[in-house]
């Protein structure tokens, strides 16, 4: 009999259905200094936002906070305890531009692959918190030789422990060229990759083709109200339904500035489900909606750990 998939919390492992309500991409803690004085690093607020999300009905939270971007991984299990809220944590890198060229080096030298394992099996630094996903970036329309590293890296990690792999589109572009990768030359999976803010380029084709390939896509980032695009997810999820692939669709809200956040003022992690959720509703119907809430997110991120 093999082993039954779980999803790795902050608290432990706990069986996908567990999961409840999920944002399957949010950021409880995250820095960058492609984001200088938006840090999210405030446990106090953290604790707010997602006290926040569970009076909207929201149960759990993937965090896709990478390796060096601030992740405060001690922090998490007793805000998950606190609030109510099931977190899972990330292992991985993010493109170059976030980090130092020192620390980029260092990785090397110890090696990517064995930091990604280490994380997913025995811990974050002595948090204690392991990590549940391995969440890695493209470039704007293609794959550069950093790409390549944390992709082929990740890859190694997941046959070595069976984590799924999360993906930044840059601006939604690069899908096809992440599965060619990944799940082609790399032989990972596609129902271990998810790829996330496709709902930045609403290019039907290439959402379809993804679907279809039998990656989980992600449409995650609707907080931001300045991207133009937005008002077109609720079709592109309908053509998605449609077409066959509700199986398929995860939805989040990617906070990642403080001024995004709810209790400052933005829509933060409680919009996903009092604006985002009602407008597909109304696209797609609730017991779809309810699906890609709870049922979806359940499946991409339960895995039987230590089988790839």
């Amino acid at each position: 009999m093999s082993a039954p998939r779980t999803v790795r919390t902050v608290l432990g492992d706990i069986p996908p259905a567990e999961l409840g309500t999920c944002d399957a991409h949010d950021h409880v803690f995250i820095r960058s200094p492609q984001l200088p004085g938006q840090e999210l690093d405030s446990a106090d607020a953290a604790a707010r936002e997602l006290a926040a999300f569970g009076a909207a009905g929201g149960q759990s939270v993937i965090q896709w906070t990478p390796y060096g971007m601030g992740r405060r991984a001690g922090r998490l299990p007793a805000l998950a305890r606190s609030t109510g809220i099931r977190i899972v944590a990330a292992t991985g890198l993010h493109q170059a531009a976030h980090y130092t060229p020192e620390l980029l080096d260092e990785l090397r030298g110890e090696g990517l692959t064995d930091v990604f394992i280490r994380e997913l099996t025995a811990g974050i630094g002595d948090s204690g918190v392991r990590a549940g996903l391995i969440k890695v970036a493209g470039g704007f329309h293609g794959l550069d030789a950093h790409a390549r590293w944390t992709m082929r890296s990740a890859a190694e990690a997941h046959h070595a422990t069976g984590a799924p792999i999360t993906v930044h589109l840059e601006l939604g572009t690069g899908a096809l060229d992440v599965l060619d990768l990944l799940c082609g030359e790399l032989d990972v999976p596609p129902e271990r990759v998810v790829l996330g803010h496709l709902n930045r380029s609403p290019d039907l084709l290439i959402h379809h083709q993804a679907a279809q390939a039998g990656a989980y896509l992600a449409f995650d980032g609707p907080s931001r109200a300045h991207h133009a695009t937005d008002w077109r997810m609720p079709d592109a999820v309908r053509a998605l339904a449609e077409a066959g692939f509700g199986d398929r669709l995860l939805l989040g809200g990617d906070t990642t500035t403080a001024g995004a956040r709810s209790v400052n003022g933005g829509p933060g992690m409680p919009h996903l489900l009092r604006g985002v959720r009602p407008r597909l509703e109304l696209a797609v119907g609730q017991e779809l909606v309810e699906r890609i809430l709870t049922v979806n997110p359940g499946r991409a991120f339960g895995v039987r750990w230590g089988v790839s």
